[in-house]
């Protein structure tokens, strides 16, 4: 059974202004369709737990991410993204 994956509206927003503004933009797309797949599987083996297991953070050049993961309704909610330096 998967988990819906949901991006917050200021995190859609960034990750639109992180597209425009890179140098590669198809890595961009790339890497936001690589993390809803792996958040859609299981995101609780995806990343780093952060103040709990349920709060996570990702990697996955060039975008790092926090997400939440809320195991009783099975969604994932991306609160932050950001560019990461040299990918």
């Amino acid at each position: 059974m998967s988990f819906s994956v949901e991006w917050e509206p200021e995190a859609e927003q960034e990750l639109a202004r992180i597209w425009m503004a890179a140098r590669n933009p198809a890595s961009v797309t790339a890497a936001s369709d690589e993390i809803d797949r792996r958040l859609e599987r299981d995101p609780l083996s995806e990343g780093e737990a952060r103040a709990s297991d349920d709060y996570r953070i990702l990697f996955v050049p060039p975008l790092g991410i926090y997400f939440e993961v809320d195991r009783s309704t099975r969604e994932v909610s991306v609160q932050v993204v950001w560019p990461l330096r040299g990918a």
